[in-house]
C-alpha cells in the first residue's frame, strides 16, 4: 500500500511539473511569435498550450484512478487511466494533423508568393531551443515514472511531451534556415514538420490501439501468460490447474485461475496453497495487481 501511495505521489508530482513547464513555455513562445512576427514559434506555442489540457486530464485521471473500490465501482477505478491515455492519443493525432495542415499551408503560401511580415528569428530560435531541452527532459522523467508505476496515461503523456520536442526542433530548423539562408531555404521548415508529424501519428495510433485493447479486455502477451502459468504449475501442493483468465487494466493485470489440490486437505491448507500461488504469480510478474485463485479438490 505504501509503494502504491508513493507511486501515485510521484505520478502527480511529475505531471504538475509538466503542467508548470508547459504554462511557461506556451506563454513565452506565443509572446515571441507575436512580438517577432514568427508564425513558426507561434504555432509551436499553441501546441505547448494544448499540452496543458492533457496535463490537466492526466491529473484528473490520477485523482480518480487511484481511488479504491467502492459500492458503485466494485473493481476500482483503474480504467480511468486507460480512458485518459485514449484521450491523449486522440489529442496527439489531432496535433499531428494540425502540423500537417500548417506545413502544407506554409508551402502553398510560399509558392503563391503571398506577402509575409519579415521574421526576426533570433529570440524565437532561443525560445525553440529552450523548449527542446525542457520538453525532452520532461519526456524522459515522465516516461520513467510511467514505467515504474505502470500507468498508461503517464506513458502517453510522456509522448505528448516529446511531440512538443519535435515541433520545437522543426521550428528551430526553420528559424536557423532564416538566419543562415534567408528566404531560399523556406522549404526546410514545412518539410521537417511533415516528416515529424508522420512519426507522431504512428505514436498516437499505437497509444490508441493499446488503450482500446484494454477497454475490450485483451489478454496480456503470450510470453507473460507463459511465465504466470509456469509459476502456478510449480507451486507446491498444486496438482493441476485450469481456467486461467487475465486482462489488462490501467497498465496492470487482473487474473483468476482454478487450481486443483488434494481433496483430503483441510480448508486452511487449501487457503495457504492459494496464497502461495498468488505470491509466486506476483514474484514472476509484478504488474499483476490482482490474482483470484479458486481451489478445487483434484478428485472432484
Amino acid at each position: 500500500m505504501a509503494a502504491a501511495t508513493e507511486g501515485g505521489a510521484a505520478a502527480r508530482n511529475v505531471t504538475l511539473l509538466g503542467l508548470a513547464a508547459n504554462l511557461v513555455l506556451a506563454a513565452g513562445k506565443i509572446a515571441a511569435g507575436v512580438v517577432f512576427f514568427s508564425q513558426i514559434i507561434l504555432a509551436d506555442g499553441l501546441h505547448s498550450l494544448s499540452d496543458l489540457v492533457t496535463d490537466l486530464a492526466v491529473l484528473a485521471g490520477l485523482q480518480v484512478s487511484g481511488k479504491p473500490a467502492d459500492v458503485h465501482h466494485h473493481y476500482g477505478h483503474r480504467r480511468v487511466s486507460t480512458l485518459v491515455a485514449l484521450f491523449i492519443g486522440i489529442a496527439l493525432l489531432v496535433a499531428a494533423a494540425y502540423i500537417v495542415y500548417s506545413a502544407i499551408e506554409a508551402i502553398h503560401a510560399q509558392l503563391d508568393g503571398r506577402p509575409k511580415q519579415a521574421v526576426r528569428p533570433l529570440v524565437p530560435l532561443i525560445a525553440a531551443l529552450v523548449s527542446v531541452v525542457v520538453k525532452e527532459s520532461l519526456f524522459r522523467v515522465t516516461r520513467a515514472v510511467g514505467r515504474r508505476t505502470g500507468d498508461r496515461s503517464l506513458a502517453a503523456n510522456a509522448w505528448h511531451h516529446r511531440s512538443d520536442t519535435f515541433t520545437s526542433i522543426a521550428a528551430a530548423a526553420g528559424l536557423i534556415a532564416v538566419l543562415i539562408g534567408g528566404a531560399d531555404w523556406w522549404f526546410l521548415d514545412p518539410l521537417t514538420a511533415l516528416v515529424l508529424s508522420a512519426f507522431l501519428m504512428t505514436v498516437a495510433i499505437r497509444i490508441m490501439k493499446n488503450s482500446a485493447a484494454e477497454l475490450i479486455d485483451q489478454a496480456p502477451a503470450a510470453t507473460k501468460m507463459a511465465r504466470i502459468e509456469e509459476a502456478v504449475a510449480e507451486t507446491p501442493g498444486v496438482q493441476t490447474y485450469h481456467g486461467v483468465r487475465a486482462r489488462q487494466v490501467g497498465g496492470k493485470v487482473e487474473m483468476d485461475v482454478h487450481v486443483q489440490v488434494d481433496g483430503q486437505m483441510s480448508v486452511r491448507q487449501g487457503h495457504d496453497i492459494a496464497s502461495d500461488v498468488r505470491r509466486r504469480i506476483v514474484e514472476v510478474d509484478p504488474s499483476v495487481a490482482q490474482a483470484i485463485v479458486h481451489v478445487e479438490p483434484a478428485d472432484g
